[in-house]
């Protein structure tokens, strides 16, 4: 606040056993500065917007007792500046009588600027002791009356400052709490129904808490140096304010989804309906080809298919019930839940579907794989190899009953396979016979 600064400090001058006159002229246009500057201080502290409402607030905790020895520090500050104003008026009475004050108005000048001869209450009536009087010189007054100014000074910006900040702060979150608390009732998030409904209440009783006492007891809600100090020193103490905008914020953003799943719940409900009818269907395929694998593929494993899961459509059941009687707070978790359990059952289906044809598709590479050498084999002009023709229907006989032996049948096209990549080979090294490879 302009006008608040510390008093200026006296600075004094060495001790003389008695003051020359114009020693005396200095020092009392030092000390006449000094009291123009008190005065102005006490003034500013008076008037200060923070001094006015301690003085008005029913104050607890620290700032109960800071407050009270700052009051006693204030009214010490008044008493002692009295004093100092009666003694720079009586020195500045002893000055004006003569033009070249005598000797003995010297002598009764450094007595009066420079002596301990000023009787005022002991500083230990602060600390609750009984009111002491001591002697002072003036210097002291002003170094006692600087460090009780800053202390008191101290204490009221502080406060100031924190009332300055904070209760708007929470007044803003609070209004904010009401608007969310608001929404929150018309998606069906209510207390005892709802754990974002428990976590409204309980932000509402920490706001409602934390206005009290720091209207109550601003210093307790200060960290770092004083705001009359170093500038930046310190600030209002946030923390429970911002663990509350936190956790209002994580309600918000829960009842957000809430009304996500609001607008898109049919949506939601059809894709669900739609992925478990899939899944249904591809189970059902997987059945009716692995009973068509056990009657067409012989010495082969073929893994069971399960039925469909009956929990998922009950619960879907269950979610399309929620939305009619629009209970979205316990529509949101169930979605989700049944959203990633009917991708997974999809995928499932869709595995044993793979694993249960699994046998039919190494047949069909099988059979494709020996129509592919034949085709190859009869680009060459070699078709009609009786070798190869023997060969062939071995192969296909085999991949063409029921049930076919794989293993069996994958021999024999192996042994085509052989057959045929021997007649494509050029003849280099003479002929040979076909059955065992040797050279004739």
């Amino acid at each position: 606040m302009g006008g608040t600064g510390p008093f200026p400090s006296s600075t004094g001058e060495p001790d003389k056993p008695v003051m020359g006159r114009e020693e005396v002229d200095r020092v009392l246009a030092r000390l006449g500065a000094e009291h123009e500057a008190i005065e102005s201080s006490l003034l500013a502290l008076q008037d200060h917007a923070g001094r006015r409402l301690l003085e008005g607030a029913e104050l607890t905790g620290v700032t109960k007792d800071r407050w009270a020895t700052t009051e006693q520090a204030i009214s010490l500050l008044w008493t002692y500046f009295d004093a100092y104003t009666d003694a720079l008026h009586t020195a500045r009475e002893v000055r004006s009588r003569h033009r070249w004050s005598t000797p003995g108005e010297l002598a009764e000048l450094t007595e009066l600027l420079r002596g301990p001869g000023i009787t005022l209450p002991s500083s230990a009536s602060l600390s609750g002791a009984p009111l002491l009087s001591e002697q002072l010189t003036l210097e002291a007054m002003v170094d006692r009356m600087n460090r009780w100014y800053a202390e008191a000074l101290d204490v009221i910006v502080t406060a100031d400052a924190v009332w300055s900040a904070l209760p708007a702060r929470i007044d803003m979150l609070s209004a904010e709490l009401r608007r969310t608390r608001s929404l929150a009732h018309s998606v069906g998030v209510r207390p005892g129904e709802h754990p974002s409904g428990d976590d409204l209440e309980r932000i509402t009783a920490e706001l409602t808490s934390l206005r009290a006492e720091v209207v109550s007891d601003p210093l307790a809600f200060w960290s770092g140096a004083s705001p009359s100090s170093a500038p930046g020193g310190g600030r209002p103490d946030t923390t429970r304010y911002d663990a509350a905008a936190r956790a209002l914020e994580d309600v918000r953003r829960e009842i957000e989804a809430v009304l996500d799943v609001r607008q898109d719940a049919e949506r939601r409900l059809m894709r669900l309906r739609d992925v478990l009818s899939r899944a249904d269907r591809t189970l059902a395929e997987a059945r009716q080809a692995r009973g068509e694998v056990l009657a067409k593929i012989a010495a082969s494993e073929v893994p069971a298919v399960s039925g469909p899961p009956t929990v998922l459509q009950e619960q879907l059941v269950t979610a399309a019930e929620y939305r009619r009687r629009a209970q979205w707070h316990r529509l949101s978790p169930l979605l989700e839940s049944l959203e990633e359990r009917a991708d997974d059952e999809l995928l499932r289906a869709r595995e044993s579907l793979t694993a249960v044809t699994a046998p039919l598709a190494v047949r069909a590479e099988l059979r494709g794989r020996l129509d592919a050498y034949k085709a190859k084999v009869a680009r060459h002009g070699m078709a009609e190899d009786p070798l190869l023709i023997e060969r062939y229907d071995t192969a296909r006989r085999m991949l063409w009953s029921a049930p076919c032996d794989l293993r069996a049948a994958e021999a024999a096209v192996l042994r085509y396979q052989q057959a045929a990549s021997e007649v494509l080979v050029p003849r280099q090294m003479g002929p040979r016979d076909r059955r065992t490879g040797e050279v004739l």
